[in-house]
């Protein structure tokens, strides 16, 4: 049988699924069911940290195993999700799948919340306890087993019964990843394209691992080109200077060539067999469904949160976090009953996008930057949670649906996703021109001072960068925020109100007009990456865009003005942004990922770099008593706002009445 070819050019997928799934959101379909979990299948119990017990929770246990779930395609809850109605069925019509399940619950249900924390993947690794527990990079874990992987036991002091369940069937099996798996389209093939860089976001490669099968090996069926930098037109790689060695990876010719640093490689080629992906939307909300809600399996097997959960709250951060955007979007947050999946979402560093998985030949691992993906689907139109209308298509439309399952949401970023991201979008109208007005069930926060990856325990080593990174921590932040959302949820105590730079007040500004002070040996980004409207991602043809992404303005010390700002924002020791620049070898000039800027203050005068505006410290503060009383003041405020737990403003007040600056 010929295959099937498909011709990829644009989002349009999004835009049939949103359209698909508006009559779902709006609870007009009660029955039949949209999917189901089938099966769940325990293969291991076992205590968690030998045994330790958390607070009034007491101990917790460790529960692995897997799920199995069923999806009807002739269901208007499914039939959004790309390629299901082609899917291959089991004898009953459904199309079956499969996902990995881990759960860290209190040995004694009685005790913990009652509350589930359905932690999303980020290309199959744990994230929730790694972050947000307040652990070291030394003590990340995909397999969280020890007392030192538990952190300060945050999120088991509070009793939460944590899960987690694969969603990518392509995502990462090495270091205990967890993953999906999924019928493919065996008989489907088209021309897909592939981007690869080396060094940028990891270690450098001397191999480049294709997204999909190519449905041929001979070179003349492919194009391999490579450029410095992504607004640069590619120059074509010769077949004598690359092959194949199997259908899924190509190297470099001859022998031992290995990838220029930073250098952007793309292949176009013949690609077949590709997932059905959407899936993984369906199978989360199948699984949070089953394990918020149902008593047993259709089996009669227990389900292993314990039944007695009272509401369920999913967490994202960056890809997953973009996940869970879509997820609502797309009105994957009602169950075959009709019922609200996840009552509120807290998504970090996610920006305004969604992620590249409800299409044929999706490549969910995908992150748009300056420099690499650039053109690859992750931004579309509505951004906000707020109504707004796109000057592409002329249509209105939120993130949030006008139904009732939408849930209590907050979304949380840093400034390199107003760098990198479009963040600004998320408040402002699509051409930037003024703020938005957010439902009341929204919540926005900059959480001022931060890059991407900052957390407990980062460095300021450079890496590719010219600029030190900012090692800035913003999970003290979002920790008080999880526990606002865990009381709007239960209670109905609204959350703190938004804090975000506004153009109202002069904090959200256009790149052009930041005024940055000129610092010795610091190099200061000109422009943020910029939002295209969505098109073709295997033959891209970048034109003007109409969306304009705004940056936060600065003070005189190069700090953010707006948003969240913690006690060592409030009172800094030197400046953090959210962007960086690449350094040679890499493409200097282009923004250096998601990562941010520090640059330390002087101690004394003395100390200071010739042309540093900035105070020293001993100007600035004369006492480190003096500093840790603004420290005090600031965490004291915040604590009072909510938006700091009290624990963590005594490690902001311990930290800062440490001897000597």
């Amino acid at each position: 049988m010929k295959p099937t070819t498909i011709l990829l050019k644009t989002l349009q997928f999004a835009a049939t699924a949103a359209g698909l799934f508006a009559a779902i959101a709006a609870g007009l379909f009660a029955a039949p069911a949209a999917g189901r979990v089938t099966t769940v299948r325990i293969d291991k119990v076992e205590p968690f940290a030998a045994g330790q017990a958390f607070g009034a929770t007491g101990p917790y246990e460790r529960v692995i195993g897997i799920a199995k779930g069923e999806l009807d395609p002739a269901d208007p809850r499914n039939s959004g999700i790309v390629g299901l109605d082609r899917a291959p069925r089991n004898a009953a019509g459904k199309v079956e799948y499969e996902t990995d399940l881990f759960l860290l619950r209190p040995a004694d249900p009685a005790k913990g919340n009652h509350h589930l924390l359905f932690d999303v993947l980020n290309r199959g690794n744990k994230v929730v306890t790694n972050r947000l527990n307040t652990t070291t990079p030394q003590n990340d874990t995909n397999d969280p087993a020890t007392a030192a992987q538990a952190g300060d036991g945050f999120l088991f002091r509070r009793g939460y019964t944590i899960a987690w369940a694969g969603w990518d069937p392509d995502s990462p099996k090495s270091n205990n990843g967890m993953t999906l798996r999924i019928p493919s389209l065996a008989d489907t093939e088209a021309d897909i394209r592939d981007e690869f860089a080396s060094a940028t976001r990891g270690a450098p490669v001397t191999r480049f691992r294709l997204s999909y099968e190519a449905a041929s090996l001979d070179q003349t069926d492919s194009k391999l080109t490579r450029r410095a930098r992504a607004a640069d037109t590619p120059t074509v790689v010769p077949t004598a200077q690359w092959e194949f060695v199997d259908s899924r990876t190509i190297i470099l010719r001859p022998e031992g060539t290995v990838p220029a640093p930073g250098v952007i490689y793309e292949l176009v080629y013949r690609a077949k067999s590709p997932w059905v992906s959407g899936i993984g939307f369906a199978a989360e909300r199948d699984v949070a469904a089953f394990l918020k809600s149902n008593a047993k399996d259709a089996a009669g097997a227990a389900n292993p949160a314990g039944g007695q959960i009272r509401a369920a709250i999913a967490f994202g951060v960056s890809q997953s976090g973009r996940f869970l955007r879509d997820f609502v979007k797309f009105g994957f947050n009602q169950d075959e009953a009709s019922h609200k999946v996840f009552d509120g979402i807290l998504s970090h560093i996610a920006g305004i996008g969604g992620v590249f998985l409800n299409a044929p030949f999706a490549q969910p691992f995908r992150t748009r930057t300056q420099h690499e993906d650039h053109a690859m689907p992750e931004n579309a139109f509505p951004f906000s949670a707020a109504v707004s209308r796109d000057p592409v298509s002329g249509k209105t439309g939120a993130l949030l649906r006008n139904d009732r399952f939408n849930p209590l949401l907050i979304e949380t970023n840093t400034d390199a996703e107003y760098w990198q991201k479009g963040a600004a979008l998320l408040a402002t109208d699509p051409a930037g021109t003024r703020d938005l007005a957010l439902p009341a069930t929204t919540r926005l926060f900059l959480i001022a001072g931060s890059q991407h990856t900052g957390r407990h325990g980062a460095t300021t080593a450079p890496g590719p960068c010219v600029n030190l990174r900012n090692p800035h921590d913003p999970y003290p932040a979002v920790r008080a925020l999880l526990v606002a959302l865990d009381e709007w949820i239960t209670t109905g105590r609204p959350a703190p109100a938004s804090r975000i730079p506004l153009i109202a007040d002069g904090s959200l500004i256009p790149a052009e007009r930041l005024q940055f002070p000129a610092l010795p040996g610091f190099t200061v980004a000109e422009a943020p990456n910029r939002i295209d409207p969505p098109g073709d991602w295997v033959h891209p043809a970048p034109g003007p865009s109409p969306y304009v992404a705004l940056v936060p303005a600065v003070d005189a010390d190069g700090n953010d003005r707006g948003g969240l700002r913690l006690p060592d924002i409030v009172a800094p020791l030197g400046t953090h942004t959210g962007f960086n620049l690449y350094k040679a070898p890499f493409p200097t000039g282009e923004l250096c990922d998601r990562d941010g800027s520090f640059l330390a203050f002087a101690r004394s005068a003395a100390d200071r770099s010739p042309g540093d505006p900035r105070k020293p410290l001993l100007d600035r503060y004369g006492t480190r008593d003096r500093y840790a009383a603004l420290v005090t003041a600031a965490a004291q405020r915040l604590v009072a706002d909510r938006l700091l737990l009290a624990e963590d403003a005594a490690r902001y007040v311990a930290e800062a009445k440490a001897p000597g600056f």
